[in-house]
C-alpha cells in the first residue's frame, strides 16, 4: 500500500526524507503522496517527486493557507501537467479555525475549483478535499461544478456517521487517518464502518496525528499507515490482505498509481 496524504515538504522531515521512504518500505508502504498547501509549498513537492520514484505530489490551497496568497493558479497548473502529480489540492473549508476568515477561504475555495474545472479539460486530475466541520457548507459547492462526485476524496476524516452519510450519498471517497485507532473518537470508527470498500482509503496526515500504538510520536511517518489499515480492517471485520488489496486497488483507481 502506499500512503496516500502526507507532508514530506514539512520542516520535519528535513534531511530526513530517504530515511523516512526507507523505514516506510520496511514496513510494507511503498510510496506516497506528499500534499502541497500552498502555491509556494507546491514545486517543492514536485521536486521532492520527480528525485524520488515512489513519491508522487498534488497541487492545490489549502483553506487554512487561503490567506497567504497572492496564489499562483498558473504554477499550480504547470505543476498539474507533471506526471507525477496526482491530485488537486487539498483544498476546501475549515470551520474549527476563526482564522482565516470564512469569507476569504469561501472566495479562494471558489476561485481554485473555477480553475480546476477550466485545466481538467486538459489534466483531468482527482480533487483532495479537506473538510473540518464543515460539509453542509462544503458538498453544496462542490454539487454546483462539473466535476464528478467520484472524483473527490475527503481526507482526514473526523466527522461522524451523519457525516459520512452526507459525503456517501454525495459519491465521494473518504480517506482515515491515526484518528480511526484513537479511544476518544468512536463516531470515526462507527463513520468507517459506513464506507463501502470501494470508496475507502488510508493516509497518515504527516507530521500530524500519529496512530496507536504510535500516538504522541512526531513526525508521524507514512510507515505508520500501516496501523490505520489494520484498524479498519478489524471495524470492517475482514482479514487484513483482503483490506490491502482493496486498498492498492482503490488508489489505482483514484490517482492512477500502481500502490503495489
Amino acid at each position: 500500500m502506499i500512503d496516500t496524504h502526507c507532508h514530506l515538504t514539512f520542516p520535519d522531515y528535513r534531511d530526513k526524507v530517504d530515511q523516512t521512504l526507507a523505514d516506510a518500505s520496511a514496513a510494507g508502504v511503498t510510496g506516497c503522496i506528499t500534499i502541497s498547501t500552498t502555491s509556494q509549498d507546491a514545486p517543492s513537492a514536485l521536486a521532492l517527486a520527480k528525485h524520488h520514484e515512489r513519491i508522487w505530489c498534488s497541487s492545490g490551497v489549502h483553506p487554512l493557507y487561503a490567506d497567504k496568497g497572492p496564489h499562483d493558479w498558473k504554477a499550480l497548473a504547470f505543476i498539474a501537467r507533471d506526471p507525477k502529480c496526482v491530485a488537486w489540492g487539498e483544498l476546501g473549508l475549515d470551520n474549527h479555525y476563526d482564522n482565516p476568515p470564512k469569507d476569504i477561504q469561501r472566495a479562494v475555495l471558489h476561485e481554485q475549483l473555477a480553475f480546476i474545472e477550466q485545466t481538467n479539460k486538459e489534466v483531468n486530475l482527482p480533487v483532495v478535499l479537506h473538510c473540518r466541520k464543515a460539509f453542509d457548507d462544503l458538498i453544496p459547492i462542490l454539487r454546483a461544478t462539473s466535476l464528478p462526485p467520484e472524483r473527490f476524496v475527503f481526507h482526514c476524516f473526523t466527522g461522524d456517521a451523519a457525516d459520512a452519510r452526507k459525503a456517501i450519498d454525495f459519491g465521494a471517497h473518504i480517506s482515515f487517518t491515526g484518528v480511526l485507532t484513537y479511544k476518544n473518537a468512536p463516531e470515526v470508527r462507527e463513520a468507517a464502518a459506513l464506507v463501502p470498500l470501494d470508496r475507502v482509503m488510508v493516509e497518515t496526515d504527516a507530521p500530524f496525528l500519529s496512530p496507536e500504538p504510535k500516538r504522541g510520536v512526531r513526525p508521524n511517518e507514512p510507515a505508520f499507515v500501516v496501523h490505520v489499515a489494520r484498524r479498519l480492517a478489524e471495524i470492517k471485520a475482514i482479514p487484513f490482505e483482503h483490506l490491502h488489496e482493496q486498498l492498492n486497488k482503490n488508489t489505482r483507481n483514484f490517482f492512477g498509481i500502481n500502490a503495489r
